[in-house]
């Protein structure tokens, strides 16, 4: 809670390690959830963060479903949030495009709900002429016909752009192919880079302190990716916490550089909620 002079007064042991907080940014994908199952009493968690007085926004590089189907699936754990609490990577490259192309336009797309979505919403769509850029995320329907016209546009000369670079994807079964995983496939057939708006660089950084208004330094980055939420937050300013519950290590997290500020089992002991 807030006290009279303003001041939030943090009632967990692992918080207290930063005294000026004020914000969460949290991952969704190996923080709250491994596919369809939580991870911890997700309802009791949120509540215990409300109670300590602490703003936070769900930010992910995730681009398969939208912001409506994230606020549907934290509802169905106990929690509800706000459609503008959730920022993903397709808001990224969204964003991205339409100051390039106020106007919109035609894209060659790979992806899913969360991205066509976006994308529909500044003005884009799918087409395979005329494209003003090839966008990949994440396709679990992804083939050789799909590589196959991505490659040829972007060896054209058509900037080729991606939603992140997750290499994997949590899931309940394991670790499965991610977003980084097609990436790298349409990298090698074209021999063009992405330019990536994900994590671990800024833009949904950026777009989570403006939205709560509030500083780096005052702001956590909680995560299970040391590429790209540790990597990410370091690099925004932000403070930052390595949950083990993803696709982490513990031995992993002590060999890498920049440190995480607090390394954490899970949420649950983030916040002080038994498990």
């Amino acid at each position: 809670m807030f006290s009279p002079a303003g001041k939030i007064l943090l009632t967990n042991m692992m918080l207290d390690h930063f005294p000026q907080l004020k914000a969460l940014i949290l991952d969704m994908d190996g923080v709250l959830w491994r596919g369809r199952q939580p991870i911890g009493d997700l309802a009791r968690i949120f509540t215990k963060i409300q109670s300590m007085g602490l703003k936070y926004t769900f930010a992910t590089n995730n681009a398969t479903g939208s912001i409506g189907q994230y606020v549907e699936k934290l509802r169905s754990f106990g929690v509800q949030v706000k459609p503008n609490q959730i920022i993903n990577s397709p808001m990224a490259v969204a964003h991205y495009l339409k100051q390039l192309h106020p106007q919109g336009g035609p894209v060659y797309l790979i992806g899913e709900a969360g991205l066509i979505e976006a994308l529909e919403e500044a003005g884009f769509y799918h087409s395979e002429d005329g494209v003003l850029a090839v966008v990949a995320g994440l396709d679990r329907q992804f083939n050789y016909d799909k590589l196959r016209k991505a490659s040829l546009l972007i060896q054209k000369g058509i900037p080729f752009i991606g939603t992140n670079p997750d290499k994997t994807f949590p899931s309940a079964d394991g670790l499965t192919p991610g977003a980084g995983s097609i990436l790298a496939a349409i990298e090698t057939a074209s021999g063009t880079p992405p330019l990536i708006m994900g994590k671990p660089y800024p833009h949904l950084f950026q777009l989570a302190l403006e939205q709560m208004e509030t500083q780096p330094q005052e702001t956590l980055v909680v995560g299970d990716r040391l590429d790209t939420d540790i990597l990410g937050g370091v690099n925004a300013g932000c403070k930052t916490a390595l949950v083990l519950t993803g696709v982490t290590s513990l031995t992993d997290a002590e060999g890498w550089q920049p440190k995480p500020d607090l390394i954490v089992n899970s949420l649950s002991e983030l916040v002080g909620v038994d498990s």
